[in-house]
């Protein structure tokens, strides 16, 4: 679960950005603040992820925070939500390795893909145990088009990944790994090994159903 503060003082945007965390998985509020001081004191009481930072506070500016935030929480992702365009302001955003800058108004789908993407960023760092210069491109971002391609665990093919997603996809009844292995042309373990990852993507549920002989089977579903 990643813990949220959103700091921002008009309460009615601030229930708006609340309501759409409500809509994104594994995102959690644990507190609302509507300046700079009440910001730092949640910081303090609580276990925070990522604080969602407002720039115009009535008693200091959000981006004079950033600073503060990197030197006393220096694991805590920021991301900036703000009607602020001035150069200054981005400047320092990025000085301090802000995650996002999003204008507002910002609409639910922009604001559900910025986090979903912070998501994934986030567990793939969690989760990749060896560093090289594909998961450094990929987390601190390049502008090819070539490096659009996800950065996949040892054992998961991106084409082959593909072809499961296709497969999966088109079974709304469900299907099983040993199924899914004779339409990819692959064995059993391996189809289960790309349904597996693909649940643990959340792009896929699965559930244990009973075959016609009784024994329980695993079944995936696309999502």
């Amino acid at each position: 679960m990643i813990n949220v503060i959103i700091a921002e003082d008009d309460f009615r945007v601030a229930q708006i950005h609340e309501a759409y965390l409500a809509e994104v998985e594994q995102m959690n509020v644990v507190g609302k603040a509507s300046n700079a001081k009440e910001t730092l004191e949640l910081m303090d009481k609580q276990k925070v992820d990522l604080i969602l930072l407002d720039v115009y506070m009535p008693d200091k500016l959000g981006t004079d925070l950033l600073k503060i935030i990197r030197e006393n929480y220096p694991e805590v992702d920021i991301i900036m939500i703000t009607a602020a365009t001035d150069k200054t302001f981005i400047n320092k955003a990025l000085n301090y390795g802000v995650e996002h800058y999003l204008v507002k108004p910002i609409t639910i789908e922009r604001f559900k893909d910025t986090m979903e993407q912070y998501k994934k960023k986030k567990k793939l760092f969690s989760t990749v145990t060896e560093v090289n210069q594909d998961l450094l491109d990929t987390l601190f971002g390049r502008a090819d088009k070539e490096m659009e391609k996800p950065l996949l665990p040892s054992g998961i093919d991106f084409v082959t990944l593909k072809k499961v997603r296709e497969i999966i996809a088109s079974e709304t009844d469900g299907i099983t790994s040993e199924k899914v292995g004779k339409k990819m042309g692959a064995s059993r373990t391996t189809a289960r090994r790309y349904l597996e990852y693909l649940v643990g993507t959340n792009e896929a549920t699965s559930e244990h159903v009973y075959g016609i002989v009784g024994r329980p089977e695993r079944r995936y579903y696309p999502k």
